[in-house]
């Protein structure tokens, strides 16, 4: 099982490069960012000892036609995609929180819904709701971009504004163009047949100060989704929704005794697992796109990305 899990180029005129979680990013004269999504498996802010096989070219590509389809709505850093596992795009200055947003209470709201909590990054969640209940209206929960190695943490606006993280006028900016592309992905997602449960965004600013959207956008690592056929009646039974995104590794995790907490270990991945792990993916990619996902040539995946970005930046 071929898979990227690291990188070391040394591309003409870079300046740096950042190692991200999942994606390695380098600057190239900066002017411009070549960012690649690697296979590595983040979850619960630890990310796993195997590569997932074809995650980064799934999420690389996803991300990319989620841009082409909000563009109208929010400017992004995108230029090109020189290769499966790559975008190329504007230089910016992210914004240091990411922007969360969820129309149903799963996942982290559901955990602290179950404990006990009411608030949510400064935000009331109603009374008597059931885990997977659609929220009267989306809600934006932000989170502090943590470093690597460290987790994100959830933050109100309030704080946001008051410890000076994002001014208040980028801020509002931020908001609409949060719920815009929110709403657009839910109208995508339920022309697939699918519902976009929750989601976060990342932005940053260009040299020129414009506020654009970054990093990934829709894939399974950012978001979660929901299958629409059946959701209502598994809801009045109180099942488990049939969902599409990382959940499934994240309860797998807990399932084995691990949610990132200190002096936990992380449980081994067999390959065999790691096969079902990258086919959930590939069924998402179909899905979400609606396209039949074509693998790209893993042979020697650190060669080929090297060929395209050099031919990309040589142009």
């Amino acid at each position: 099982m071929n898979t990227i899990t690291s990188t070391n180029f040394n591309f003409p005129n870079q300046k740096s490069v950042y190692h991200g979680k999942v994606r390695e990013v380098y600057n190239i004269n900066n002017e411009q960012l070549v960012m690649i999504a690697t296979d590595r498996l983040s979850a619960f802010d630890v990310v796993m000892p195997k590569g997932i096989p074809y995650k980064g070219q799934i999420l690389n590509q996803i991300a990319t036609k989620m841009m082409a389809a909000t563009e109208d709505l929010v400017p992004n850093w995108l230029t090109a995609t020189p290769d499966p596992n790559v975008a190329v795009g504007h230089l910016c200055e992210p914004f240091k929180v990411e922007m969360v947003i969820r129309g149903y209470m799963s996942g982290h709201a559901a955990r602290e819904y179950k404990a006990g909590k009411r608030m949510l990054c400064g935000v009331a969640m109603p009374e008597g709701m059931k885990e997977n209940d659609k929220f009267p209206e989306p809600i934006i929960t932000p989170a502090t971009k943590a470093e690597m190695g460290d987790h994100d943490e959830d933050i109100s606006r309030e704080d946001i504004l008051k410890r000076g993280i994002v001014s208040e006028a980028d801020y509002v900016v931020l908001e609409d163009y949060t719920r815009k592309l929110f709403n657009r992905g839910t109208e995508i997602a339920a022309s697939r047949g699918l519902i976009l449960v929750d989601t976060k965004y990342e932005f940053g600013k260009t040299k020129d100060g414009q506020i654009v959207l970054i990093d990934e956008i829709h894939t399974p690592d950012s978001s979660r989704y929901f299958y629409a056929d059946g959701y209502e009646d598994r809801q009045a039974k109180g099942e488990a929704q049939k969902q599409l995104s990382k959940e499934f590794v994240r309860q797998w995790l807990i399932a084995n005794n691990f949610q990132g907490l200190k002096g936990q270990t992380v449980p081994v991945m067999s390959d065999a697992y790691i096969e079902t792990v990258s086919e959930r993916y590939i069924e998402l990619y179909e899905n979400i796109t609606g396209e039949t996902f074509v693998k790209g040539d893993v042979s020697d995946i650190q060669k080929r990305i090297e060929i395209n970005v050099l031919e990309y930046l040589k142009k």
